[in-house]
């Protein structure tokens, strides 16, 4: 237990751009999915999927990122849109947390969607235990129905984030962090 606490108090985001190859691939990222899918989950509804961005089709990823950014804002630089292309090619391997929660009889939609939020977080503490860095992000796409179409969501899905993970490159210095004191009450206290 000492070793998983010490984990948990250590881990961190780790930029994109400070992420390189190698990244989870093969069996290892099977058994990184898996632990990333053991979060609490009402109804065993399994309200969200993954879909893996690497290799190659990352890089059409980012071409169709590029492309829908540069129809969206005809104005953009070049400069501007290979800044937008280049988001989803930093780190080695992408994985797509896709929400899929819908309306039940029993469990509310909120539930659902923090239950893809518990995936998201579950895989990046499995990728850091694992000696990898990684970091959750969204960026405008992640809002948007074209480029959300063109990664296969379906009309009723959402996207919970992007994990980006690989290799750090450099030491990652840690944030700060909030002062619990300014965070925590007890209730009728």
């Amino acid at each position: 237990m000492t070793d998983t606490l010490s984990l948990l108090k250590l881990r961190r985001s780790v930029p994109p751009q400070f992420l390189s190859a190698p990244g989870p691939q093969g069996a290892e990222l099977d058994e990184l999915l898996a632990i990333a899918a053991r979060v609490p989950d009402h109804g065993k509804l399994t309200p969200w999927r993954f879909i893996i961005f690497a290799g190659a089709a990352r890089e059409e990823a980012a071409e169709q990122v590029a492309r829908i950014y540069r129809e969206k804002n005809p104005q953009a630089s070049d400069d501007q849109v290979a800044f937008e292309r280049k988001r989803l090619l930093h780190a080695p391997v992408i994985v797509a947390v896709v929400s899929r929660a819908r309306a039940h009889v029993k469990i509310p939609l909120w539930e659902q969607e923090l239950s893809a939020g518990a995936v998201c977080m579950n895989m990046l503490v499995a990728a850091y235990a694992m000696g990898y860095g990684g970091s959750w992000l969204t960026n405008w796409f992640s809002f948007d129905r074209e480029v959300m179409t063109a990664f296969g969501l379906a009309e009723d899905e959402r996207m919970a984030g992007f994990i980006h993970l690989g290799t750090p490159t450099a030491p990652i210095t840690d944030r700060d962090r909030p002062v619990m004191a300014d965070i925590v009450s007890y209730y009728g206290a």
